[in-house]
């Protein structure tokens, strides 16, 4: 990074948080926080679920009033009441959870609140036009239409329509929440072009990640947040290691567990010749006792595709899969549940969660409708309610009480409670699409090191991730798809380079 400032930079802050301190019922979520932004600036929020970010944004927004302390908009100060007023102050905030309306169009979606009026109707005509022109940014090929339902759009799209309502707002301040969770390399690199645009007209970002190598791609100046408290400042790019240390007091190589030795993987648990359906074709790979499997490309390659046929969701309507040495066809998820095959979800809010039932009821939820159904649960880890809440010590389930509404956990920890919930079969075969979406960086090597500790029992593990350094990391077989069909296989120690040349059919340019 330069050290040069750009024009459009400027060192005396657009932003200050000063002090802030807020107080839930038996918690002190934030105590004395703060933190400043400069025009043309990218400040990174970073800190484990619960660290306070979510908290601190939300008073930002107008969500939450604090209990103390003070906001700061050009010097001024402000307070907000309401979202609306934070957003016509020029503050605009994409949360990690989309706030997008399901039954409505993009456009109606861009515009809600501010639809533009000609002749006293609503000018759709100028609504669709802007719309093309925000939804520009992410360039051709993400297939969204201004007329579109945003219920017919995938996760990475609806993360495309919420950044595009964003910018389109000409905010000064825009902060983004875990904005890359959804997306692939791809449309990652465009997010990030769109940044250093809103970063030359001047703009303040704030934004909050867990990966590590957005921070170092992206940061100016990074502010770290933990137990409710800034652990850690710092007005220039740091070194990685020295920002895990403070959010974790661990370092970064300690989170990906080593690779399964030779003689720890086994024989075939699933087999797949020759699958197909509409979106697929000739699909063939095994899945190893004791391996872990993923499956990289880029958006629409066919990753997840693959997972919701094994899975019984889309069902391959060619070819052959074998699971345990029997042939199978799983024509809905229950047949598959009931064979041993389990799949989490990459949407824990839409497809994985009970949102006003109890945490230790989402996560109870698989054990007691199975238990029944398989006649003797095999094995199962959290049939109990004590064997449940071991499991989220294991995962470190952060709750006041598992007896409270999921809602009010951190996306992390809801994440981690539908995890334990599958867990909880025993299954021979786990699916996992997106495994660590929006969970913290100490999270994340809990999840890693239990898919290897289920590995090294006798489990096959299927991973989908858009992230690629998790990829590398956490794999010990990378299948490469592209176009609906698997192009490449490699081992881990393959580098990204040669991994994106597989998803888009490029060859590997060396440095």
């Amino acid at each position: 990074m330069s050290e040069a400032v750009p024009e459009s930079r400027s060192t005396a802050p657009i932003l200050e948080m000063r002090g802030i301190v807020k107080t839930f019922p038996g918690v002190r979520a934030l105590d004395g926080v703060g933190f400043h932004c400069a025009r043309g600036e990218v400040h990174a929020l970073v800190g484990e679920n619960g660290a306070g970010k979510s908290t601190l944004i939300k008073i930002l927004s107008g969500v939450y009033q604090a209990d103390s302390g003070s906001i700061l908009l050009e010097g001024s100060a402000v307070a907000f009441n309401h979202p609306v007023e934070s957003l016509a102050a020029g503050i605009s905030v994409i949360y990690q959870e989309f706030s997008l309306l399901p039954d409505r169009t993009v456009a109606d979606n861009i515009f809600l609140g501010r639809e533009p009026v000609r002749r006293g109707i609503m000018d759709r005509a100028r609504m669709r036009r802007e719309t093309r022109e925000a939804l520009a940014l992410f360039g051709s090929g993400h297939g969204i239409e201004p007329g579109s339902l945003v219920s017919e759009l995938g996760i990475a799209q609806q993360q495309m329509v919420e950044i595009a309502k964003a910018v389109s707002l000409e905010a000064r301040v825009v902060v983004m929440d875990e904005p890359t969770a959804a997306l692939d390399e791809n449309e990652c690199a465009v997010l990030f072009s769109i940044i250093e645009r809103l970063k030359q007209r001047g703009t303040a970002v704030v934004y909050i990640t867990h990966r590590m190598r957005e921070v170092t791609r992206l940061a100016d100046t990074v502010t770290v947040l933990k137990d409710g408290k800034v652990a850690a400042e710092f007005d220039h790019l740091p070194e990685p290691s020295r920002i895990i240390n403070a959010m974790v007091g661990r370092a970064l190589a300690d989170f990906y567990p080593p690779a399964a030795a030779p003689e720890e993987i086994g024989d075939p648990v699933l087999t797949v010749r020759g699958g197909g359906n509409d979106r697929l074709f000739d699909i063939d790979f095994d899945l190893r006792a004791g391996e872990i499997t993923s499956f990289a490309g880029i958006q629409g390659a066919g990753r997840t595709a693959v997972a919701l046929a094994l899975f019984g969701r889309d069902p391959f309507t060619r070819g052959t899969v074998t699971l345990a040495g029997k042939e199978v066809r799983f024509k809905r998820p229950r047949e598959a549940i009931r064979a041993g095959l389990t799949l989490v979800p990459g949407d824990r809010k839409a497809e994985g969660l009970f949102l006003m039932q109890p945490v230790i009821d989402n996560g109870m939820v698989s054990a007691r409708a199975f238990a029944g159904m398989l006649g003797s649960h095999k094995g199962s880890a959290a049939l109990t309610t004590a064997g449940m809440e071991a499991l989220f010590d294991q995962l470190d389930v952060r709750a006041a009480d598992y007896d409270q509404e999921i809602q009010l956990l951190s996306g992390g920890n809801q994440q981690k409670v539908v995890v334990a919930r599958w867990l909880s079969l025993a299954p021979k075969v786990l699916i996992f699409i997106e495994p660590t979406r929006g969970v913290d960086v100490n999270a994340k090597a809990g999840i890693y090191d239990l898919m290897r500790e289920l590995a090294r029992g006798g489990a096959a593990i299927m991973m989908v991730s858009s992230d690629l350094p998790e990829v590398l990391g956490a794999s010990d077989r990378i299948l490469v798809m592209r176009e609906g069909r698997i192009v490449a296989e490699h081992h881990r120690g393959v580098s990204e380079a040669t991994i994106m040349a597989d998803a888009t059919g490029h060859l590997e340019v060396a440095a």
